[in-house]
């Protein structure tokens, strides 16, 4: 069995890296992350933990359930981010990192997942409506 990773944040830093214009920078003493000039990620050590802060928003209603549920390891704020906190020990679970990371780079890319959602819907209705007018024209 492969030893745990001291840093369990060197799994989310190198995701983060690794996505489009993104840049790694650092802020006050965690590596942060961007794309463009809006941050997605801050992530480092914490005292005797580690953190990393996501900003969200269609996954900030389950966020807000893990906070009451574990408000140790789990905090949200009033603008959208949310933090985690983790051990080596006891990491954050790779697959709600791996959707939080690619919700905060969408929305600092500015690629929301509800407006494409949004946008397919609403081109969908325009595309029917079009053809329904030419079928009536005939």
């Amino acid at each position: 069995m492969p030893a745990k990773p001291t840093d369990p944040t060197q799994q989310i830093r190198k995701a983060a890296g690794a996505l489009p214009e993104a840049t790694e920078s650092t802020s006050c003493t965690q590596a942060s992350f961007k794309v463009g000039k809006k941050a997605f990620l801050y992530t480092g050590p914490q005292g005797e933990r580690f953190k990393a802060m996501f900003k969200l928003d269609t996954s900030m209603a389950e966020a807000r359930k893990l906070a009451e549920v574990e408000p140790d390891r789990f905090e949200t704020g009033s603008t959208g981010w949310v933090t985690a906190r983790f051990s080596a020990d006891k990491p954050m679970p790779k697959r709600l990192w791996e959707k939080w990371l690619k919700e905060s780079y969408a929305l600092a890319a500015g690629k929301t997942p509800a407006k494409k959602k949004t946008s397919k819907k609403i081109n969908k209705k325009v595309a029917k409506k079009k053809t329904t007018k030419k079928a009536a024209r005939r």
